[in-house]
């Protein structure tokens, strides 16, 4: 249990997010190691006060209650844990499940679409689902109302359903789909990247909508109005370079204005399962895309700084940002050093409590610290 107690110390330390746990594990390789790191790190980047790192025993306890409700933990850069979503650039670190964890590394398929869905597309999704789970997809979906729980049902009627829920794997949202989550973990697997007992929130459904998208060759929506969540969700899938499908529907429907935009922007029409099995089947979702999945994106070695070349470099990245947002790109242009210098010093600055990255491959100097 060591190793994953100490998975969960460093997913949990403060300052360390997603992005920031898969570097820490390439440069020093696992989590102990990370951990044992991180003091010196901060130090060298200009922080005073300590990390907070959870103790050991928190952990193991976090483990054993994931355990005791027949659930398991799947680390990030360790056997079991699901090759396609390692690829994203911020897997989570740890993840708790119930039921089958190998269904999760199968070929999966993403459905999302309107909790205030019409019975046509419940029916349609329900359809859908059935068909791809026949032809041997797992369907992933978030286990929210409307066209989310026409898809797991559809999935189960003749296959198999991922479910990734935004609150803590012992919890149930929304309320009346208590007993499908039961089912999905006993003939699926339900998935869950936040802490025990955590109560879904507003702001945990993107992070779970990031799950779906990077556990699917594709992700097909079903009614999303413009400002839709799915929407999110179809956007992720194509930054991951997921393949974005769509249902047509009425222009006289809100439900149908963000299907529609998505098929303007370029989305594959969708009226059946086997629009999706076509492209799908033509070797996107083959054997290549998962070599190599699994372990760290970004294991190669950083460079290292002379002797005493460390607090300059560090301090002439400071000098070069700000409170408002700067493309890594455009800093690396400009402070002259090598890209892998300058990814190595923004961890420790990160680290430190000095920056915050942002969506788009963006920083930012944190309030309070200066040049």
């Amino acid at each position: 249990m060591s190793d994953a107690a100490d998975a969960f110390r460093l997913a949990r330390t403060e300052g360390v997010g997603p992005i920031t746990f898969r570097r820490l594990l390439a440069r020093f390789g696992n989590a102990t190691a990370a951990i044992d790191g991180l003091p010196e790190i901060a130090r060298a980047a200009g922080r005073r006060a300590p990390l907070a790192v959870p103790d050991r025993r928190t952990a193991e306890r976090e483990i054993a209650a994931v355990e005791q409700i027949g659930g398991q933990v799947l680390i990030y850069g360790t056997p079991g844990y699901p090759p396609l979503l390692a690829t994203l650039p911020d897997p989570p670190p740890v993840l708790a499940a119930v039921g089958e964890p190998v269904i999760a590394s199968r070929r999966a398929v993403g459905i999302v679409g309107s909790r205030n869905a019409s019975a046509n597309g419940r029916r349609i999704a329900e359809m859908l689902a059935a068909g791809l789970a026949e032809a041997g997809f797992a369907v992933v979906s978030g286990l929210a109302r409307g066209i989310d729980t026409a898809a797991h049902l559809g999935a189960l009627s003749r296959g198999t359903t991922i479910a990734c829920i935004a609150g803590g794997i012992d919890t149930f949202y929304p309320p009346e789909n208590a007993a499908l989550q039961r089912r999905i973990g006993r003939e699926g697997v339900v998935l869950a990247e936040m802490p025990l007992g955590t109560v879904a929130q507003a702001r945990h459904f993107p992070r779970r909508n990031r799950v779906i998208a990077g556990l699917s060759l594709g992700v097909v929506v079903v009614e999303a109005a413009l400002k839709s969540g799915s929407l999110i969700t179809a956007r992720l899938a194509a930054e991951a370079n997921r393949e974005v499908f769509a249902v047509p529907g009425s222009p006289l429907d809100e439900r149908c204005r963000g299907t529609n935009g998505l098929l303007r922007d370029g989305a594959h029409l969708t009226e059946t399962a086997e629009d999706v099995i076509a492209l799908l089947s033509g070797g996107l979702a083959q054997a290549p895309l998962y070599e190599g999945a699994e372990g760290f994106a970004d294991a190669a070695p950083e460079a290292e700084l002379p002797p005493g070349a460390h607090a300059e470099a560090l301090q002439t990245i400071v000098n070069l940002l700000g409170p408002s947002p700067t493309a890594v790109d455009d800093l690396i242009r400009r402070c002259q050093l090598p890209a892998s210098v300058v990814n190595s010093l923004l961890l420790d600055l990160e680290i430190a409590g000095r920056i915050e990255t942002l969506s788009g491959h963006r920083i930012a100097l944190i309030a309070g610290w200066g040049a």
